[in-house]
């Protein structure tokens, strides 16, 4: 197996109802894991880019939440109808996604 150019990591925690903190698994996180592994396998792309599901980054106010390395760009609130942008522009192209990026606050 080839290294992968770009690794996309997801945050899917999920935390029992009634927690004093938000979780991005209780905003649709799955959902976001579930269509980068879709258009990773309609792109093709196993040779440049990897995407792994993960737990807690953090803000987790801010989430879903998206990192991707070897960059280091965190995206917030990331819904299902961004990762083809995501794909399209940062993954392809090498540009993040300006209006998706974690604010500085949260992720320096």
């Amino acid at each position: 197996m080839p290294k992968p150019e770009k690794h996309v990591f997801v945050c899917v925690q999920n935390r029992p109802p009634g927690h004093p903190r938000p979780s991005c698994g209780q905003k649709n996180a799955a959902e976001v894991a579930e269509e980068f592994y879709w258009q990773l396998q309609q792109r093709q792309l196993f040779d440049k880019v990897a995407v792994s599901t993960a737990s807690c980054f953090g803000p987790c106010s801010e989430g879903p939440s998206v990192l991707v390395y070897p960059e280091g760009v965190m995206y917030a609130q990331v819904s299902k109808d961004d990762v083809a942008e995501i794909f399209d522009q940062h993954l392809e192209q090498g540009e993040p996604v300006e209006r998706l990026r974690m604010s500085a606050e949260f992720w320096g």
